[in-house]
Parts: C-alpha cells; structure tokens; sequence
C-alpha cells in the first residue's frame, strides 16, 4: 500500500494544487469534507477554501454542517442580511454557547462567514448561499425557537407547541434526566413530539416568508422529535442512538434541499466518522449507518464525492472529559500500520489523493483510521481511536497534512447544556 500510495498520492502546498481534485468532484450535487478531529485549524481552513472555489466554480447552493440548527441559524441569517445590520461576526459565534463551543466559535470559521456575506451580496444569485446546522442535540433551544414564533403569529398551532414543551419541562433542560425518565421509566414525550412534528409540516405553508420561517419551524420540528428519540434511546444502545442522529442529519439536509430546489448543490462539513461511508468500516458490522452511507444509497454514488481528512502528527484542541475546559493536545505519531502512518511513510508532506475505479482495489486492505473526538486521551489512543476502514471505499478522495496545528477557539462564556 505504501507503494500505491507513492504512486497515487499528489504533493499539494496551496489551494490551487488541489485543482485535479475540484476537477474529479465534476458535476456531483453532494460534497461531503471531513475532518478526523473537531479542534484541527488546518481542517478548517483547507475546507473553507474548497467551500469557496465550489460556490464559485461550481455554483454549490448551501454548507450544510455537524452543528445545532438554531445557533448556525445565526451564521445563516447573517450572511444573507436577514439580521440586524449592526451586527458583528463575534455576536454571532456567540450563539454557539453549548460545550464543545470551540467547534464553531472559533477564528478559523471567521474568515468563511465574512466571504460568504460579501459573495451574497455582490452576486446575481437567484438564491443567496446558506449556512445550516444538521444535528440533533437543540432539543430545548429547537422548542424555543418553535414557541417564540409561533406565539408572536398567535398562531393556533402553537397549543401542541405548548403541550410538548410542558412535558418536557420537569427534566430542566438536562439531557441525561430526560433520557433516564424516558429509557428506564417509560416517563417519555415522544407522543408530544410526533404531534408537534406533524401539526407543523402539516401547516408548514402557513409560516412561508422572506425570512426562511417556514423551513426553520420545520427543521426545528424534526429536531424536537427525533432528539427525543435520541435521548430515550441512548441509555440502551450506542448504535440505535447514533443512527437516530445520523438519519435526522439526512431528514434535516432534505428539508433544506427541498427548501433551495430540485437543483440544489450541498457542501456538507462533518467528521469523517459521519461523512465516511460506515459500510467500509467494522460500524456495518454493529448495524450502524453514516450520513456518507445514506447520501450515497439515496442520490446515488455518482452525485455523491466525499473527502476525508488526516493527520500524521500534530497538536489539536480537545478536553479530557465531557463538559471539560478545552486545551491543547499533543496527537501522537500514527500508530504503525495505520493508514496516517502509510501516508506518513509513502511521504513525510502534505499530500491529496483521488480514488478511482483504476486504483481503488489497491486500497481495499482494511487498515486503521484514526477518528479522534471532543473528549481525548491521547495516551490511550492506541485502544479506541482507530477505526477498521477500506479506505478505497469509504471515500473519494483524501486530504493529508502531515503535521497539523489546533485549532484557535474564541474566548466565549461557556454555557453547558
């Protein structure tokens, strides 16, 4: 492999070394760019500046990213002007107040939001770029965004809004007391939630405006039920719960799509655990699926180009436990064998490389691929970091950066939800 790798991998020192790369996307409607960790600058910038030559070149329609709907609402709004015109880019990233907030409310980001607010309003575009959020973890900021609205419309809808919020509310906005009640108790609101969920795609219609209401109630109300289905499952199955969260992901970017357009181009920002087709990794063999697997099972693999994104070394932004004050982390050289450490010995650089039905078959000996999280150990890394991937199948293409650097986060007051 480390023979193919010398043989296929490409040296890039800039943006523009990644033209054959742009190129191989070709027409595909759905780009998916990972990330093998949530706190590595270079993951973002390379992204950010893909994301631009994609809009511009090749008139991609949305970013679509791991992030909660209502506090990337917040990007969205401010890059098409819908917010007030006074406001500031860090006013903005302080929407992303739950824990990891470095996982938005970061420096890196700044610079993508700016050019996408200056590109929306210098072009002719029929309709202006978006920034949403895919994930599924707003249940109770999703709530209030639904009763906020809906009570200043004094909309007859909002009887169910207030009727799922009431049922929610004893849990006190905590997670795991909702999960508790609902996994081992039987104590749940997902009645509640079906009904709200229903009542608002049902009059959808009714919310249409300049202001994108009608597809914020209903991404809202997706988020409010199948965050009550994570939460009620997730004491009793990692596996359930995560297909739970990367099935709404999908439900969410429909909602979107059939928001733009059957014409509509997507870049999706998500890890590679997310992005990587979960077929080609020992995930299949748990019963789980990916937000890669299902794009590609629903548009098709031609429509579909999906990045991955590694390191071999490096630092990088993480906590040592959930909730925890972030810092910088040493990431150890990849472990001998790994597919970092492959790269790393087919040559010490940064690196691109395209699979293809030429070469995949040189890449299909399933080696480890390290997928480090929020919460890290790197001293342990060598038991639960590596995931079993066929890397000739679990991607289109792969962006190496041999030695990378954390990411800088904004200094914002933590709120932990």
């Amino acid at each position: 492999m480390i023979d193919s790798l010398k043989k296929y991998a490409k040296p890039f020192h800039s943006i523009e070394d990644l033209d054959p790369l742009i190129e191989a996307i070709g027409d595909a409607k759905y780009v998916l760019l990972g990330e093998s960790s949530h706190g590595t600058s270079e993951f973002y910038t390379l992204r950010a500046d893909l994301t631009k030559r994609l809009i511009q070149e090749k008139n991609f329609s949305f970013i679509a990213v791991e992030g909660d709907w209502p506090a990337c609402q917040s990007i969205n709004r401010y890059i098409k002007g819908l917010s007030r015109s006074n406001q500031q880019i860090r006013e903005v990233l302080e929407s992303f107040n739950r824990w990891p907030t470095w996982m938005w409310a970061n420096k890196e980001i700044m610079d993508l939001i700016d050019w996408l607010k200056e590109i929306n309003l210098k072009t002719n575009r029929p309709e202006k770029v978006g920034f949403y959020g895919l994930d599924v973890y707003s249940l109770w900021e999703s709530l209030d965004e639904i009763i906020g609205f809906l009570s200043k419309m004094n909309s007859p809808e909002l009887e169910a809004a207030k009727k799922a919020f009431a049922c929610f509310e004893p849990h006190n906005r905590k997670n795991e007391s909702y999960a508790v009640a609902a996994g081992y108790l039987s104590e749940d609101c997902m009645k509640e939630a079906l009904e709200l969920l229903s009542t608002i795609q049902k009059n959808k219609w009714k919310f249409e405006d300049d202001q994108e209401s009608s597809l914020n109630m209903e991404v809202n109300a997706l988020v409010t039920a199948h965050a009550e289905d994570y939460y009620r499952t997730m004491v009793k199955s990692d596996a359930d719960s995560w297909n739970i969260r990367d099935r709404h992901m999908v439900d969410a970017l429909n909602s979107i799509i059939n928001f733009y357009g059957e014409n509509a181009k997507v870049i999706i920002w998500e890890h590679n655990t997310h992005v990587g087709d979960a077929r080609a990794t020992d995930m299949k063999d748990e019963g789980m699926v990916n937000v890669g697997q299902l794009v590609r099972e629903q548009f098709g693999e031609d429509e579909v180009f999906i990045v991955g994104f590694g390191t071999y070394e490096g630092t990088v932004i993480a906590s040592t436990e959930w909730g925890g004050n972030e810092e910088i982390m040493n990431v150890p050289s990849a472990q001998t064998g790994s597919w970092e450490y492959l790269m790393h010995q087919g040559g010490p650089m940064n690196q691109y490389l395209l699979f293809n039905d030429q070469n995949r078959h040189e890449f299909s000996t399933t080696v480890g691929h390290r997928a480090i999280g929020v919460v890290y150990h790197p001293e342990y890394e060598q038991f639960g970091n590596y995931v079993p991937s066929n890397m000739g199948k679990r991607y289109d293409g792969f962006i190496f950066v041999d030695r990378t650097n954390a990411l800088h986060p904004l200094i914002l007051e933590h709120v932990f939800i």
